[in-house]
């Protein structure tokens, strides 16, 4: 969840994501961080400047899909509040001096670095990541420890954020993380406004593994989603697994099992993350009485409520608040 970062929080204007587009170029990961930070939300407020930027004035995306043209030239990264680099299928081709010298510029300057999939390659050629954690899709995973050793990969989970430098594994995870950097950026109730209109989910941890077996399902219907319906709805209450488990009518360890196969986590911890965002939510809505936000979001007290926001974003309750919190006058 959220970090501390000199880019969070509520800035004079929008802020300014750059995404670098070069030669071979995935477009679903474009895609992601264009429906992200790039489209207009009028029921929220703009929340991004968002620009396109290429070595090229024509850049030929992955396997000749299209030719994109029209956009700014690499100068658009010395602007960027956060750069999103290169991700392409061709992990083993260099890429260019001037891409990486634009993410070297960018990190000297304390710009927020993102890469996505194989972007966590271009990072890496860059020098940006040595020392430091990053993650990449798990079918790279030896290629990239074997070129880059000293880069700390953590090549089971989704997302990793190392403060000024994060790194989605494939595909889908590129919408977890960029979903994570609007709740980083905005707060929880902003965050999930954004995947309500991207029609997914609002928070799935970093941690989680990247692959989630989905097997077929046999009748009956083996979906967590009625269950984690009725849980939503009573965050307040004494929720434990036994008691999820007797409203799916499954036994306590079968449940564990659906948890880890739909969701890749464990019911306590899939329950102690949607209280969590819920407490963020209240916080955000204008509560201002910590042992109130504790009751009303399932986690008890105040003294477990700062223990878990802590945790979980890197900073307490009164510092979310001040964040994320209405504005006074």
């Amino acid at each position: 969840m959220t970090k501390e970062s000199s880019h969070a929080g509520r800035a004079a204007g929008p802020h300014r994501v750059v995404v670098i587009v070069d030669e071979n170029s995935n477009p679903f990961e474009l895609g992601c961080a264009t429906e992200i930070f790039g489209l207009r939300r009028p029921e929220i407020r703009d929340l991004y400047d968002f620009r396109l930027c290429s070595p090229e004035p024509r850049t030929l995306m992955r396997d000749g899909f299209f030719t994109l043209t029209g956009v700014a030239d690499l100068g658009a990264a010395d602007a960027a509040d956060t750069l999103i680099v290169p991700n392409r299928p061709d992990i083993e081709v260099p890429r260019r001096p001037a891409v990486l010298d634009a993410v070297r510029r960018a990190h000297a300057r304390g710009v927020r670095l993102v890469g996505f999939c194989s972007g966590a390659f271009t990072l890496a050629e860059a020098g940006v990541l040595d020392g430091r954690r990053a993650t990449a899709h798990w079918q790279w995973a030896d290629s990239f420890r074997a070129r880059f050793p000293s880069v700390q990969l953590e090549a089971d989970v989704l997302f990793v954020d190392d403060g000024d430098i994060l790194t989605a594994a494939g595909s889908a995870a590129a919408l977890d993380l960029g979903l994570h950097l609007v709740r980083r950026d905005y707060g929880a109730e902003v965050a999930n406004s954004v995947s309500r209109r991207l029609v997914f989910a609002a928070h799935r941890d970093g941690g989680q593994r990247q692959f989630v077996e989905r097997p077929m399902p046999d009748l009956p219907d083996e979906s967590l989603a009625p269950v984690l319906a009725w849980a939503q709805e009573r965050l307040d209450t004494p929720l434990t697994v036994s008691g999820l488990a007797a409203h799916a009518s499954v036994s306590p360890a079968t449940l564990h099992r659906r948890f880890q196969a739909q969701l890749g986590t464990t019911p306590l911890a899939w329950l102690t993350g949607e209280r969590l965002a819920l407490a963020c939510r209240l916080i955000e809505r204008g509560e201002s009485r910590f042992e109130v936000v504790a009751r009303r979001s399932g986690l008890g007290t105040a003294a477990n409520l700062r223990t878990l926001m802590r945790r979980e974003t890197g900073i307490t309750p009164s510092a979310y608040r001040r964040r994320f919190g209405p504005r006074t006058n």
